[in-house]
């Protein structure tokens, strides 16, 4: 006998994005929990696009923002979402998400995309900081390391675009990689983050 309901598919699918079959799947591998029910289509999800990450990305979307208001700075975001085919790029969800990340990055200015293009110097001169920081607070020598790599983290959340959580809650709860991955895996293709560009003019 069955743990779930067919309201129980309905809301996994639209909490995750993901078939019918694969949600009514997930709910049986997991007794109709739904907490676990999300983490076994989001393992099963990311491994898929893991396998997908070589492929080429032919197309994709500009997401644009631009915000401007008297007596504060202007601004404008160019974001660069890449896709396999013209199908997904061009569909309303994909466009969607290209012109929310554009606006997420207005609001949070992220220098970097991913972790991987912030210079080495720059991440060298962050650690010596933070160790710096925590001896002045009295932390022993023997967990300055621990310290370093715990705070390295919060580094990347204010400055690395897909370690940032998205700004807006009541669209997508988490980092928005973990959103542009969730397009993906729902999507079935490589989406990826290619390009971004933020120009402000009038910041005192």
């Amino acid at each position: 006998m069955a743990d779930f309901t067919a309201q129980d598919v309905q809301a996994l699918r639209q909490s995750t994005g993901a078939g019918m079959m694969d949600a009514k799947k997930a709910l049986t591998e997991t007794g109709g929990d739904m907490g676990k029910a999300k983490d076994y289509l989001r393992e099963k999800g990311l491994a898929a696009a893991a396998k997908r990450a070589d492929r080429e990305q032919a197309e994709g979307a500009v997401g644009v923002y631009m915000h401007s208001q008297a007596g504060r700075p202007v601004i404008g975001v160019l974001i660069g979402l890449g896709s396999e085919t013209d199908f997904v790029a061009k569909s309303e969800e994909f466009l969607a998400t290209a012109n929310d990340v554009a606006m997420h990055a207005a609001a949070a200015r992220p220098f970097w995309i991913r972790r991987e293009d912030v210079p080495e110097e720059v991440v060298a001169k962050e650690r010596e900081l933070i160790a710096a920081q925590a001896r002045n607070e009295g932390k022993p020598e023997e967990i300055v390391d621990k310290v370093v790599e715990g705070r390295i983290g919060s580094f990347y959340k204010d400055n690395v675009l897909l370690d940032q959580p998205f700004v807006r809650t009541d669209r997508f709860e988490g980092t928005v990689g973990e959103m542009v991955q969730q397009l993906a895996v729902k999507m079935g293709e490589n989406i990826s983050i290619v390009s971004m560009a933020r120009v402000e003019i009038g910041e005192s």
